[in-house]
């Protein structure tokens, strides 16, 4: 079966979905999926999971994402985007050295209150569906983390920042937070993202080409499961080690060159067979699998 992650590069209209699904077609895969959505106003780097590569979300979701947004100031919309409705606007626009001193307070582990037009699940049922009938309930703030904020370019009433941040933040959040700090409020007029973890937009298909491509072009751009999470050390194992690992047991592992809590890619003739963690069990230390691969 085909597997493994294929990078594209989104353009703005489609969602997230809809690029799954023309690729998925255009493959013939049994199963696709993706490593963390974008809004259909967004584009760049999609992260696109072939068959076996589905079981990686868990270990790519966690990958900092870096992204290129376009905050317009003086003005506020209920999507907190360039998709809702406009609901303030401010004719007071602050001095370049106040958004530079402003950006840099986001900087590090912040609380984020996500918008009522988000996925989460508020009693079982989607806030965005909750908002769109008028609804408005209590979402509590969460700790994220913005490793790094560059204001690249101020064209007021424009501001273009470049974002490294942790998963699960929101850029539009951020945006309109941002605008509450200069007292002119703001949203999200463009997104782009440039990077999750170590992938970068620039290895990425457009989604264009994935129609002008023969299938076995397209697959040839397939990133092979074995190196889909290059962060993870890779350890081999031969026949006797992989029969254990494939019954689910701990693989025991003398020697030091691991440490405890770390989660490595355990290959069997070159292929991905595990993610595992290592870990303690007595006095000896374990490699134990946390998803198998080749595995019905």
């Amino acid at each position: 079966m085909l597997s493994g992650l294929l990078l594209i590069d989104k353009p703005a209209g489609p969602s997230s979905f809809e690029v799954v699904r023309r690729v998925k077609k255009a493959l013939k895969a049994r199963k696709a999926g993706h490593g963390g959505t974008l809004d259909p106003f967004a584009t760049g780097l999609l992260l696109l999971l072939i068959g076996e590569a589905t079981k990686l979300v868990p270990f790519l979701m966690p990958e900092p994402k870096t992204y290129r947004a376009t905050v317009k100031l003086g003005e506020e919309t209920d999507t907190q985007d360039p998709t809702g409705e406009v609901t303030a606007r401010s004719d007071r626009l602050p001095e370049p050295e106040e958004i530079y001193e402003a950006a840099a307070r986001f900087v590090g582990e912040i609380e984020q209150v996500p918008p009522m037009y988000s996925a989460l699940r508020h009693h079982g049922e989607r806030l965005y569906k909750m908002a769109r009938r008028g609804e408005t309930v209590e979402v509590k703030p969460r700790q994220v983390t913005i490793y790094q904020l560059t204001v690249q370019e101020v064209a007021l009433p424009l501001v273009t920042l470049e974002v490294t941040c942790s998963s699960g933040t929101y850029i539009r959040t951020l945006a309109a937070d941002l605008g509450k700090a200069l007292g002119c409020g703001a949203h999200l007029a463009a997104l782009r993202r440039l990077a999750v973890g170590p992938f970068k937009v620039e290895e990425a298909l457009p989604l264009a080409a994935v129609r002008e491509l023969a299938k076995d072009e397209l697959a040839s751009r397939i990133i092979p499961l074995a190196e889909c999470l290059p962060g993870f050390k890779a350890v081999s194992v031969g026949p006797e080690e992989e029969e254990i690992l494939r019954y689910g047991r701990p693989l025991p592992w003398p020697g030091d060159d691991l440490a405890l809590g770390e989660r490595v890619r355990v290959l069997a003739r070159g292929e991905l067979l595990a993610v595992a963690e290592v870990r303690g069990e007595g006095d000896q230390q374990v490699v134990a699998p946390l998803r198998l691969f080749g595995t019905v």
